[in-house]
Order: structure tokens, then sequence, then C-alpha cells
């Protein structure tokens, strides 16, 4: 059987080497998996097989696609090859999607510029896999009137319209419910199928089980372990795998114990909002002490994001109140954002945007190197814009960003989608320390009901008002 795709030494550097040489296949049909820590390069070794690395990043090695030999040096041959030959599901589905337009119309385009339908057969097609991934009703939004999960899905239908044989799927299911999730590894599965070839990155081990094939584990820019899926993940040979799959919530022991009784932080009443015409939540009261950590869960789309702004007073509610403690000053009423690019401004580096954020509130600098060891960041990632770090190491950035506040009530929006098991268990950790020890109220919102029922003291669910 020919590949469809051959890497081989495949190195990316930017001043030091990120990713060691490295060579992979990928065959008609069977899927290859890359699993690792946030940082561990495996976006980067994608994006150099795909020629889109970032800027300040240099490739070396060759990448033989489709019986093309492309010496990945150049940066150069892989353009007329995108949509057509190589699709990308990129990970931030905020930076893929274009914002003046509406779903259905992105999809379109790749019907129309890439396999040379008309406009009406194209609009057909989009609205079809629209509705296959449960959006039948986003066609005519923009990317900022769907949530994070919904955005994702949109981007995914995009990357398949150009017909793309390869297609590089670079956490597909972050921010999906477990539904949508399984809709999308059967969508996956249906182009390996169809004889497509797959190469996936994520930290999400349900899937890497779901799609079988291969899995590489990729740890500090080197393949440490390699082989079929089921054998990799049921009888793993290397430590660090090991400790991947022991860190998955659904084998974490107990649960937390109940937090010392405290004053509310914010309490609200009858709260309501409907978007789009469809009802989120109504008729809703809650209420949240010090130290205590609330979870919600529900469906994509059913409002947990929207519940969590409104408590912060980032949107307002159709009816109902919020109403904040005394004597908290309102910027210790924080928000870690699901997708981080949101979070920060895209042209200065992530430096500039931590030092504007302690001169701003008179902040100690002294706690920023502390908090990066505690997050296992690197200091020289702060001398890079956002766009040049990966989805985890920018998450864990604005964590930090946000812990410089000193936080009384902090809303935690899908705060480990973009994290490999082992850095979410720190980072979840780090979520419990701060309730814990700095009286901090914490609301989470996580598609992962293992991940609620391990860390939170209560959960609330949303989606009976939702549609399905």
């Amino acid at each position: 059987m020919n590949a469809l795709l051959v890497a081989e030494d495949v190195a990316v550097f930017s001043g030091e080497r990120l990713v060691q040489p490295t060579t992979l296949s990928l065959l008609p049909g069977r899927p290859l998996t890359i699993l690792g820590e946030s940082g561990s390069g495996k976006s980067l070794l994608a994006q150099a097989i795909m020629g889109t690395l970032p800027r300040g990043l240099r490739a070396e090695g060759v990448a033989t696609i489709d019986g093309r030999r492309l010496p990945l040096s150049s940066g150069a041959g892989h353009r007329p090859l995108w949509g057509r030959i190589l699709g990308l599901l990129p990970q931030e589905p905020w930076l893929a999607l274009d914002p003046t337009m509406g779903a259905r119309a992105q999809v379109a385009e790749g019907y129309r510029h890439v396999r040379g339908l008309d406009a009406r057969d194209a609009r057909r097609r989009a609205q079809a896999d629209l509705d296959s991934l449960g959006l039948a009703m986003a066609g005519s939004k923009l990317p900022s009137e769907l949530s994070g999960g919904m955005a994702q899905r949109v981007a995914f239908a995009a990357a398949r319209a150009g017909g793309a044989r390869i297609l590089i799927a670079d956490e597909p299911t972050k921010g999906l419910d477990v539904m949508r999730r399984d809709d999308v590894a059967a969508l996956l599965m249906r182009e390996v199928g169809e004889g497509a070839g797959l190469l996936t990155i994520t930290h999400d081990l349900a899937l890497a089980r779901r799609l079988g094939g291969e899995v590489a584990v990729m740890l500090d820019g080197v393949i440490v372990e390699r082989g079929p899926t089921e054998k990799v993940l049921t009888n793993p040979g290397h430590e660090y795998t090991r400790r991947l799959i022991a860190a998955d919530p659904a084998v974490w022991s107990g649960r937390p114990g109940a937090p010392a009784a405290g004053a509310a932080v914010l309490e609200a009443a009858r709260l309501g909002k409907t978007r789009g015409g469809h009802r989120l939540f109504a008729d809703r009261d809650f209420s949240i002490a010090r130290g205590e950590i609330v979870g919600i869960t529900g469906p994509s789309g059913s409002g947990k994001s929207t519940f969590g702004d409104v408590l912060l007073g980032l949107i307002e509610p159709d009816v109902g109140f919020v109403r904040r403690a005394a004597g908290i000053a309102p910027v210790r009423y924080q928000k870690i954002y699901q997708d981080p690019p949101s979070a920060f401004p895209p042209r200065v580096t992530l430096r500039r945007a931590i030092d504007d954020l302690v001169r701003r509130h008179g902040l100690d600098a002294g706690r920023i190197a502390p908090l990066l060891d505690r997050l296992r960041l690197s200091a020289a990632l702060l001398d890079r814009r956002p766009s040049e770090v990966s989805g985890g190491e920018l998450q864990r950035l604005a964590l930090l960003r946000v812990l410089l506040l000193d936080p009384a009530f902090l809303f935690a929006d899908e705060p480990t989608s973009r994290l490999d098991l082992i850095t979410q268990q720190e980072i979840v950790e780090l979520l419990a320390e701060v309730a814990r020890e700095r009286d901090c109220a914490v609301l989470l919102v996580s598609h992962d009901t293992e991940l609620v029922e391990k860390v939170c003291h209560r959960r609330i669910r949303l989606g009976e008002e939702a549609p399905g």
C-alpha cells in the first residue's frame, strides 16, 4: 500500500531545535494520532509538514505528499496542495474562520472554489454538512455568534469541503461534549473509510481509542513511543505514556470535601437569556461562596459560557438580576476564556501584554517568575506573540495573568480544553489550591463530567431549555 504522505527527518527550529528529526508515514485508511503534552511539538510537526509554520520558525527535512517531494526548508510548493490534497483543521477555530462571513458561506467556499461546484450546489452541500454536525440553524450566523464548540464544528466542515485526501486535524474535539465528540470522530472515520489519510493531534485519549490505527506519543519534541493504538494505550512501554493515561479524570480517586462555610461573593436570581430565538436558560437562581468550586455541564451551545458572562456582567440578562458582594473590587471578578486568542492582543508580545496589566493595576511583577515555574512555562515564551505559542501554552499564560489579579471570583470557561491530561491535572489542582488557600470562588465550565465530579463541590446542568 502506497503512503499518501511520508515525512522524513522533519525538524523545527527557532534558534534552538524545538522538534527533533522525526520520520512518519500516513497510509490510506489507517489513522495516525499524535498524543503529548502542551508545547511538546505536536502542532509544530504538523505545521512543518503542512507548510504553515508561524513566523520566526523554520523547518528541515522532506515531505513526500501525494507523490510530490517537497523540501521543507524552502517553504515552497505547499500552497497548490492546500484544500485539494492537504486539508487542515487548526487548533483555534477563531483563527481559521472569517469573522465577517456566515457559517454556511464559509463552508460553501471550499465546494465552489476548490471543487468547482456552482453557487447553488455549493450552498446545498454546505448546509448538508452543517446539518450533519448539529448546526442546522447556524448557517447565517457569524463566528462571534457561535459557541466555541459550534465554531470548531464549522471549521471542521470548512476543512473538509475542498475534498482533500489528507486531513490534518489539530485538536478536533476540544470544547465539544461527548455526543458531539463522537459525531466528529464518526465523520473522521468516514473519511478514513473512503481511503483518506488522517493525521490527528489530540489530548483526548477517548478520541485516540475511537480512531484506532496507530498512535505516537511525543515529549519535548521527540516521539518516545509509537505503535498500534490499542497496544500502546493498554500496555504502554514508556513512563510518560503511563503518566498520561493515569492523569485521565476517569481514574482520579476521591471527591472534594465540603468547602468551609463562607459568605457569598456573588448571587443571582431568576436569570433568563435567549439568543438567536432560542431560550438558553430561564428562571435560574445561583449563589457561590468564597472557596467554593461549582461546575457547569451541558451540551455544546446550551448557554454555559453565556451564563458565566451574565454573572460577570459581560452580557445583560433578559430577566433577573446579579448582585456582587460589597467591598470586593470589580477587577477581582475575572474570566479565563475558552479560546485564549480572544483574551490577548494579537500584535504585541505576551510580555508586553502582561507588563501592561502589571502597570495598570499596580501589581507585584515579582510574582510572574514563580507563576511561570508553577505553570511549567518558559520565560522565553513571553517574547512571542499569541499566534507563536501553542494553544495549551497560551491558556496557561491566560491563567497566569488572571492569578496576578488575585481573583475573588473566577469564571473558568473550559480552561483545560487545550491541555494534555497531565497538564490538565496540574491546572485543575492549581485552581483547587487557589480556591482553598485564597478563598476564591470558582465557576468551572467543562464538557468532562468525570472532571467536574472529581473536582467540584456541586454542579449545575444547562441544556434542558436549549435545542438539542
